[in-house]
């Protein structure tokens, strides 16, 4: 088991890090340029929205957005011990402005909703291709807002996750191994 930290590089909460044990390499947090890239294609998308990080796994995507002018993120995290870690990490930085929930994200958007979300981050572990089963999740209940964005994470090297066809793709890059790709959702 090692400590890690990865540190918020936009917005009010800039350069505070976040710690976290990474069990069995299980956490991928995504790198400061590819959230650079991320977050400039949402700087003017943020300011009072609400977000879920359904894989929050360091909870960097789902702080950055706050730091930047998100009103809340919901964090979902499968591993207690992780969410537990979350909780710890994000209270000091983001108060009142998240929640952390300890749950399978796919039995979790089973629920009636009780908001709706602006922007949501889609980043599971790669082999576990999870990303199609999500985003239908999102859609079988009303979890999006008008115009809500998606953010999907993928391995380059596959193919790319199937969408709901409503959804408008925004923005794409690849970086490696990592196909990052934003949705618009109509």
């Amino acid at each position: 088991m090692s400590k890690n930290s990865v540190r918020i590089i936009g917005g009010r909460h800039r350069g505070r890090r976040l710690a976290f044990q990474d069990h069995n390499n299980e956490v991928r947090p995504s790198s400061d340029r590819l959230r650079e890239t991320v977050f400039n294609w949402l700087q003017f998308k943020l300011h009072g929205a609400q977000v879920l990080d359904a894989f929050a796994g360091s909870g960097v995507l789902g702080a950055e957005a706050v730091s930047r002018g998100a009103k809340h993120a919901t964090f979902i995290e499968l591993s207690r011990q992780h969410a537990q870690q979350l909780k710890t990490a994000l209270a000091p930085i983001l108060n009142d402005q998240h929640t952390v929930v300890c749950a399978d994200a796919l039995q979790w958007l089973q629920q009636t909703p009780h908001t709706q979300f602006h922007l949501v981050f889609v980043d599971p572990p790669y082999h576990l291709g999870l990303q199609e089963r999500l985003c239908a999740a999102l859609v079988a209940q009303p979890w999006l807002a008008e115009n809500a964005l998606v953010y999907v994470e993928s391995d380059s090297k596959l193919a790319a996750p199937t969408v709901p066809a409503t959804w408008v793709l925004e923005k794409e890059k690849t970086m490696g191994q990592i196909r990052a790709q934003l949705y618009i959702c109509r």
